[in-house]
């Protein structure tokens, strides 16, 4: 055991010590000459950044659909939650009040089951289990990436809702309006207003969560990177392209968002 640690002691050093060497006797030239070359090697050759190019397509492509899904979803179970946490002490028993609240037990019970698994374990799910009869993996993807986003969108949208003071609920009745008048009219923009930079976040944040579509497959910008890596047997370049282009994206709409939210207090001036 012991001539087996001090034969790899010596190993490292020897092989550090050919490093130091090599470092020591490489130019600035060279090391720049071996990145242009790495960088011909992944990108250029062959057209492999086409792989990037088309990735990033597929990426928003599931991006924005999902985000439009889950908008849609989120309302819809934002205003059921809402509904019920509002009128559930001044509707009468009866069937009514019995249906709202079997739809806000679905609501919860979406909500827990969504907040709570990973929406990687989700995706595979969708693909594997529940669509395992399509070969459509975008359409799988854009509908596993708009449930999980809806749950997130969904109780963003309530406390939207739940924020606006009761006063505007009675306004809304002074002026005639009965209850599902009053939300759309008067409830429901005001909580779009104060939720929207919140909304961005998520869209933000879901376009990060799409980065795990390759478990299934689906040729998004991480898959696309990922691929020119099997490629080409160098894995520093294509991650950090990836990274660098997620980075992009990212500031971009977080400055959209700073911007959003600037108009936002402007116009309540």
């Amino acid at each position: 055991m012991l001539s087996f640690l001090s034969s790899l002691y010596s190993g490292v050093v020897f092989l550090a010590g050919e490093a130091a060497g090599q470092s020591s006797s490489g130019s600035a030239g060279d090391i720049w000459q071996s990145l242009r070359d790495d960088f011909i090697n992944n990108f250029i050759s062959e057209k492999r950044y086409m792989y990037l190019l088309k990735g990033l397509g597929i990426t928003f492509q599931v991006t924005f659909f999902a985000a439009l899904l889950g908008i849609l979803l989120g309302i819809v179970v934002a205003l059921i939650r809402s509904s019920y946490d509002k009128l559930k002490d001044e509707m009468r028993p009866g069937f009514a009040k019995g249906l709202l609240g079997f739809f806000n037990f679905i609501a919860k019970f979406y909500l827990t089951i969504i907040r709570g698994t990973p929406v990687v374990v989700q995706l595979m799910i969708a693909y594997f289990i529940i669509f395992a009869a399509s070969n459509n993996k975008v359409l799988v993807a854009i509908l596993a990436f708009g449930f999980n986003s809806g749950a997130y969108v969904a109780e963003i949208i309530r406390s939207g809702i739940m924020s606006i003071d009761n006063g505007q609920f009675e306004a809304g009745r002074s002026l005639g309006f009965g209850y599902i008048r009053t939300m759309i009219h008067i409830i429901i923009p005001q909580a779009f207003k104060n939720v929207l930079p919140a909304l961005a976040n998520e869209f933000i944040v879901l376009i990060k969560e799409t980065s795990v579509s390759g478990y299934v497959g689906l040729q998004d910008l991480t898959k696309g990177g990922d691929i020119i890596r099997s490629r080409t047997y160098s894995a520093f370049m294509p991650l950090i392209a990836v990274a660098l282009i997620y980075l992009v994206i990212v500031i971009f709409f977080s400055r959209m968002v700073t911007l959003l939210e600037r108009r936002l207090r402007n116009s309540d001036r």
